[in-house]
């Protein structure tokens, strides 16, 4: 039996599904060393420095040359540092300096993997909710996670919102420049609600979110940037206050909450009659067979530990999951009584919609 059952299968495909394998579990190795090498502050020690050997990059950062040559040996084998073999040196090109040690750039990555290690450590509550059906609310995970959503997201934000979203948008930018009243729904640690504040001063932004200790640290972080048109409360998406908002966002929260279209409704009935709502939900196609990639495979596999556990958690009226599509949640805004709804711009990781009354 077990010879005829191995004598079905084709060696090609074993042999290309074990690669695959491998490689996430080189993957996973690999991340540990990004995150290593960002909070020891490796990588902007070798960024713009030109060839270093592993003593003059440890001098410049602080560490023992033994660990550091192990780690850049690591770093070579992952495509992440180049390596002069006469020279016995190794350099971060200007394209990983831009990936790996840029804190600005659009295309930061280091900080992402706190997620990733956040799902390990709450692995036995993922198995819990599995065997139970139970929710995990998003208060409940590792520290981790919050910070590295949190800096995942805010370089993204930081590079495309302002310029590229809010224009996308008909006639809010305008609104913005002469005065409005904003909502950030779900604002977490408000990088969103503030990269707005900062373009467009003659409006005010509130941010809500349901995590207090989210809510502490964006009002710490205004305090700092000394903004004095932003605000932050805590408040459910179906419950906060205010009315006429020019504006309603949404950054990549409606599918982590227990009851989008409640979320939706409580924003049709405080948004402005003229008003407009900016929903940013992860990018997918609306049919599963359709989200085959790593980005979708990512956010399928953080969806099921994190976003569909507090929707769960949050009551699971309708749990959307992070690869909802566009259709889905175009019928979540038809039920709360938006009667315009288009997809105003889209990037490799996000769907930009616009929904109006």
């Amino acid at each position: 039996m077990e010879t005829t059952r191995h004598a079905t299968m084709d060696p090609q495909k074993l042999d290309a599904l074990i690669g695959r394998a491998l490689g996430d579990l080189s993957a996973g190795y690999g991340g540990v060393m990004v995150s290593l090498g960002n909070r020891l502050g490796l990588y902007k020690a070798m960024a713009g420095a030109g060839p270093l050997s592993a003593r003059e990059l440890a001098g410049r950062a602080g560490c023992a040359e033994r660990y550091v040559r192990e780690w850049l040996n690591a770093q070579v084998a992952g495509g992440y540092v180049a390596y002069h073999a006469v020279s016995d040196s190794y350099e971060l090109t200007p394209e990983q300096a831009f990936v790996l040690a840029d804190e600005d750039s659009p295309a930061f990555i280091p900080n992402a993997w706190a997620v990733p290690a956040s799902m390990w450590f709450d692995e036995d509550k993922a198995v819990e909710a599995f065997r139970t059906g139970k929710g995990i609310p998003w208060g409940d995970h590792d520290g981790r996670l919050h910070c590295g959503v949190a800096a995942f997201y805010r370089n993204a934000y930081r590079g495309s919102l302002v310029a590229e979203w809010l224009p996308a948008l008909a006639g809010v930018v305008e609104k913005l420049k002469a005065g409005a009243l904003v909502a950030d729904v779900g604002c977490g640690h408000g990088h969103s609600t503030m990269l707005m504040a900062k373009a467009f001063p003659a409006s005010h932004f509130q941010g809500f979110d349901t995590h207090a200790k989210s809510v502490e640290e964006a009002r710490r972080l205004a305090t700092e940037a000394k903004l004095d048109n932003v605000g932050f409360e805590l408040a459910r998406a179906e419950s906060y206050a205010g009315a006429g908002y020019d504006l309603i966002c949404f950054f990549d929260c409606l599918h982590d909450m227990g009851d989008p279209v409640a979320a939706a409704t409580h924003a049709a009935k405080a948004i402005a009659r003229d008003g407009t709502v900016m929903l940013v939900e992860p990018f997918a196609k609306d049919r599963i067979e359709d989200n085959i990639s790593p980005v979708a495979r990512m956010y399928y596999a953080a969806s099921t530990t994190i976003c569909c556990a507090h929707a769960i958690s949050d009551g699971g009226r309708l749990v959307l999951g992070a690869q909802a599509g566009e259709a889905r949640l175009a019928e979540v805004f038809r039920k709360a009584g938006f009667t315009r709804f288009r997809r105003a711009a889209e990037t490799p990781f996000n769907l930009i919609l616009e929904a109006r009354l």
